[in-house]
């Protein structure tokens, strides 16, 4: 059963920064692709960022330049930090697994979800 665990959220000011973390149980790494993604009233669920097994990574088009995805294996844990933050980035962000991510980062292709952790700006 895969774990996972976000932290890392709060509140900051327009063009501020925040790193999200995500504690995940042993083993998920080598079997599945990460991903952040964040839910708004007004847009519902959207993918953010991923990152396959290969380290390859992909953005959704508003965060390319601000944020970056990462990852310590050894740690098991993946990271979301976020630079020059803007009130549309306001949600709650969730930390997922799948065995796939495409460039479209579909909310469809993660099979589990850590509780979420909220960033206001």
């Amino acid at each position: 059963h895969v774990q996972l665990v976000e932290s890392g959220g709060g509140s900051v000011q327009d063009g501020g920064s925040l790193r999200l973390s995500c504690k995940f149980s042993v083993d998920t790494n080598s079997r599945y692709c990460m991903g952040w993604f964040r839910r708004t009233p007004g847009k519902g669920l959207e993918g953010v960022a991923a990152i396959r097994r290969d380290d390859l990574t992909a953005y959704t088009d508003s965060v390319k330049g601000r944020f970056t995805i990462s990852k310590d294996n050894a740690g098991n844990s993946l990271f979301l930090h976020m630079t020059n933050l803007k009130p549309e980035d306001t949600a709650m962000y969730y930390c997922a697994a799948g065995y796939y991510f495409g460039l479209a980062i579909s909310p469809s292709q993660a099979h589990y979800w850590g509780q979420g952790t909220q960033v206001t700006v």
